[in-house]
């Protein structure tokens, strides 16, 4: 598979697939040591969609470590993920996208390293978060700079409990983005997380939460991650950095 240099990827949802990003894109499928990987493949960026090709993979059968070694294996070494999340603030609403620049993830963390020790910092890049915040501004598109992101245990969403207990620690909830970024550094790669702010978390707001419910909610912010995801690689290549 030839890539151009510096070509960007991104990790997402099965709400990427309904966008024109998706358009003239060919389909790839990539064998890693840790499984098969499918890919579509345009000329700005590689997406991996993190349910699968048929969006039947549930969260916690996501195979993150295949998925990440696929971008190190094709050389990228700058990965944005897109992420549906919850809010567990009742400023930070629905409708809202946020670009986190910490996160927890104590349970069910994945890594790389097996057969030996090796301790690494997790962290989001900065730069690549200056980015994409810059991109979702440069279409005027509301952004929120900053937020602690969650990371959950699915497939089931999380008790009231769980939410009161943990809104004082996060902003949003997720159950892939830690995942992500902790086997990204393992490799050295960067990354960065736009986060689709789709509903409130179980109990914020008095709303009966359910998948398709929060399908629905994402499938209203998919022009605007488009947007920003289109501006982000416009931008990368006016400056010969993508």
């Amino acid at each position: 598979m030839q890539l151009r240099k510096n070509k960007v990827g991104v990790i997402g949802g099965t709400n990427l697939f309904d966008t024109g990003l998706m358009a003239g894109c060919r389909e790839e499928e990539l064998k890693t040591k840790y499984g098969d990987v499918h890919l579509f493949v345009s000329p700005e960026f590689v997406f991996i969609p993190r349910h699968g090709r048929y969006r039947n993979i549930p969260p916690h059968r996501i195979n993150h470590r295949a998925n990440i070694m696929a971008f190190k294996m094709l050389g990228i070494d700058r990965v944005i993920g897109v992420t549906s999340v919850g809010s567990l603030k009742k400023e930070i609403k629905p409708g809202s996208l946020l670009v986190p620049h910490d996160y927890i993830s104590l349970c069910n963390i994945p890594t790389f390293f097996d057969d030996e020790i090796v301790h690494i910092t997790p962290g989001l890049d900065r730069d690549l978060r200056i980015e994409l915040i810059e991109a979702a501004k440069a279409e005027g598109i509301p952004v929120i700079d900053g937020g602690i992101y969650f990371q959950s245990v699915g497939p089931r969403l999380e008790t009231k409990a769980e939410i009161n207990f943990i809104r004082d620690y996060a902003d949003v909830v997720g159950m892939s983005m830690g995942a992500e970024a902790t086997l990204a550094k393992e490799l050295g790669l960067k990354y960065a997380n736009l986060s689709s702010v789709d509903n409130y978390a179980h109990g914020i707001a008095e709303e009966e939460l359910s998948y398709q419910r929060i399908v629905e909610a994402a499938t209203k912010m998919r022009e605007n991650v488009e947007r920003v995801l289109l501006r982000v690689f416009r931008d990368g290549e006016n400056s010969g950095g993508f």
